[in-house]
């Protein structure tokens, strides 16, 4: 029952989608084509902007992402180090809360 009532809501669902896109088609053709996008003409007149300040005409992006990148390498670097050492120290503990339990079974076995 639960099955029936959930298949009808999905088809009316899909079918009022359907009847909106429809409806808004003749809309969308009338609209006329852009070939800019306002975010490139935004992106290209801050460049710009920046561009003309003093201290950034020498800036270089190519530079600047050199650096972000070998920073960013260098924290992963140290941060797999440290990793690792914690790795090493719990392996340690383990192997000697092992060396403790296998002292233990032989003096159990000797107290018997």
């Amino acid at each position: 029952m639960i099955e029936i009532i959930v298949s009808i809501i999905l088809i009316v669902s899909f079918s009022g989608m359907l009847v909106i896109f429809l409806r808004k088609v003749p809309v969308l053709i009338s609209l006329p084509q852009k070939n800019k996008s306002p975010k490139k003409d935004l992106f290209f007149k801050l460049k710009e902007k920046i561009l003309r300040i003093r201290s950034f005409r020498s800036f270089s992006f190519e530079s600047f992402l050199e650096k972000f990148l070998s920073k960013i390498r260098i924290l992963t670097l140290k941060t797999d180090r440290k990793t690792s050492c914690w790795l090493q120290q719990l392996r340690e503990n383990n192997r000697k809360k092992k060396e403790r339990e296998n002292d233990n079974y032989w003096q159990d076995l000797k107290n018997r």
